[in-house]
């Protein structure tokens, strides 16, 4: 294992004391490994906080900002943050108009959220919970019930987001997340597995000549392995199954995401050929993001997000948004 780290265990806690030191803009609770906003948004506004295992940055941390999320919590390497972290988050943001929980579909995250929204309520917060399940790859997984929370996650928090910081009350930007999350699918692929610092060694085999299509973001198994095969066919095989589970004839937002170890020349490469699937079958793409957004420590490989839009989806998206991962329109 070549990694630039000091000692395994010791991971988490040094990068966030890295996040501190380069984002004055953020407040960073070493205790609870919780990331808010410096300056938190008025009073009377809904709070959005999100989190899980680490591994997949910049989601969640470096997303928290002006126009995205009030916070965010750490989880160690792949591991769902406590109760009590994810309790301490929401009460750290609540601005009185109560606080939106956005959960990946695991069964620890959506259980640790779970307890700490009810944890929270008892002090007088009203949480609502979004569970994001938008991997098309597969129903069940060693980790869920149900589809995986993948890369909708990043376009679902940007829009959802906004919302909150234009002043839309917890019921609207409730209803808003459970849209989006109807509205998008997505599909992942790995030339390489991923090394989880503590483990030393990485978390499955994977020879040179062989890839995985429909892995999670913790290198969990997908639907198949093959050869290895051409951009335009790994392409294929990501945009299919998303078209096949939803009709997206018309607008949509698309990202190609990187997974955390594969170039940017490579994502575009992928993003011309995913490009030209959807609008043969009649996909208009008017937004996209290529690079990497949600990864899965040092995977090569990467995903397919796509999002069903609209006019109210579009101006949200365009919205002003100012974090470490997203920065425009300010």
């Amino acid at each position: 294992m070549k990694k630039l780290i000091n000692n395994p265990a010791d991971v988490l806690i040094e990068s966030l004391r890295g996040v501190a030191a380069a984002h004055p803009e953020l407040s960073v609770d070493l205790e609870t490994s919780v990331i808010t906003r410096t300056e938190p948004k008025a009073e009377g506004k809904v709070a959005v906080v999100s989190g899980g295992g680490s591994g997949h940055e910049p989601l969640h941390g470096g997303y928290v900002g002006v126009g995205m999320l009030d916070a965010a919590v750490a989880g160690e390497v792949f591991t769902s943050p406590t109760p009590d972290r994810v309790q301490a988050a929401t009460k750290a943001v609540d601005r009185g108009a109560g606080v939106l929980h956005i959960v990946k579909n695991y069964t620890g995250d959506v259980l640790n959220f779970e307890m700490a929204a009810e944890l929270a309520q008892m002090e007088g917060i009203e949480v609502s919970t979004v569970v994001v399940d938008d991997d098309v790859a597969v129903q069940d997984s060693l980790y869920t019930a149900g589809r995986r929370g993948v890369g909708l996650t990043v376009l679902l928090e940007k829009i959802v987001g906004a919302a909150a910081e234009e002043g839309q009350d917890l019921a609207a930007v409730t209803a808003l997340a459970k849209r989006v999350n109807a509205q998008g699918r997505s599909m992942g692929m790995a030339l390489t597995s991923c090394t989880v610092p503590a483990a030393g060694k990485p978390t499955f085999d994977l020879p040179e000549d062989q890839m995985e299509i429909g892995i999670g973001i913790h290198g969990e198994p997908g639907r198949h392995r093959e050869p290895l095969a051409p951009a335009s066919e790994i392409a294929r095989q990501l945009v299919e199954p998303i078209l096949a589970d939803l009709d997206f004839a018309g607008p949509a937002i698309v990202m190609v995401n990187g997974m955390g170890a594969t170039p940017q020349i490579e994502l575009y490469l992928m993003y011309a050929e995913v490009a030209a699937l959807l609008e043969a079958a009649g996909v208009r793409i008017v937004r996209n993001l290529v690079g990497n957004y949600i990864t899965s420590l040092d995977m090569a490989g990467c995903s397919v997000t796509v999002l069903k839009s609209d006019d109210e989806i579009l101006r949200l998206w365009d919205a002003p948004v100012v974090t470490p991962g997203l920065r425009w329109g300010a």
